[in-house]
């Protein structure tokens, strides 16, 4: 992490904003048992406004959880616009099937239906939702993750960044994940200069705060 820029927990999983708020609605989580096996689950964040955005749907497991969240939010599946993944891992993408009529992304894949977008991704072009919610490449973790940019939020401008973090103080241990860790400390230094809250996949949201 760069010396000009420090982090600190938010300490909140609801962040409200206009036209868009984002609500984490479960934080994931990664830990070693006491066989030596890794247990993990991603973060799911409902954004809401204009339109209705979910990032990462979490594991097969939580099907009933998220079913659940979506009707405290007074949201059932068809309600829900935009399925973004930030990458194809099974704790990220396990109830796809929950959003047919969705515009779904899975990393650089963009589908309704059975018909697929065209959209260049590598090239490093966003996908624009509206002018307030983007999806940008921020390859590393993968050679295709994704994050959400929503601007507007009362704490400013908000990533939901899938595993590019994945939780906040992670250094040192985010290297062994990932595919390309070059690339990876590039985009987490990109995100670190754009965001004044990260939405990690496997902890707690936290404060970018940069010096002045």
């Amino acid at each position: 992490m760069s010396s000009s820029v420090r982090t600190e927990a938010l300490g909140a999983t609801e962040i409200p904003g206009h036209p868009y708020s984002l609500f984490v609605l479960k934080e994931g989580y990664v830990n070693t048992d006491a066989e030596g096996n890794t247990r993990a689950d991603g973060t799911i964040t409902l954004i809401k406004g204009p339109q209705i955005i979910l990032v990462d749907t979490g594991g097969p497991w939580d099907r009933e959880f998220l079913l659940q969240h979506l009707v405290r939010h007074s949201l059932q599946p068809t309600d829900v616009t935009y399925v973004v993944c930030t990458h194809g891992h099974s704790d990220h993408v396990g109830n796809l099937n929950l959003f047919p009529t969705a515009t779904i992304l899975v990393s650089y894949d963009i589908c309704k239906g059975d018909c697929y977008l065209s959209h260049d991704f590598r090239s490093g072009h966003p996908f624009q939702i509206d002018s307030w919610v983007e999806v940008f490449p921020t390859p590393g973790h993968t050679g295709s993750d994704t994050s959400v940019q929503v601007r507007g939020s009362t704490l400013g401008t908000v990533v939901v960044a899938g595993d590019l973090f994945e939780r906040e103080r992670d250094d040192g241990s985010w290297q062994e994940l990932s595919e390309n860790p070059t690339l990876q400390e590039e985009n987490r230094q990109k995100v670190l200069r754009l965001a004044d809250v990260v939405i990690p996949g496997h902890g707690a949201p936290f404060r970018v705060i940069r010096s002045t």
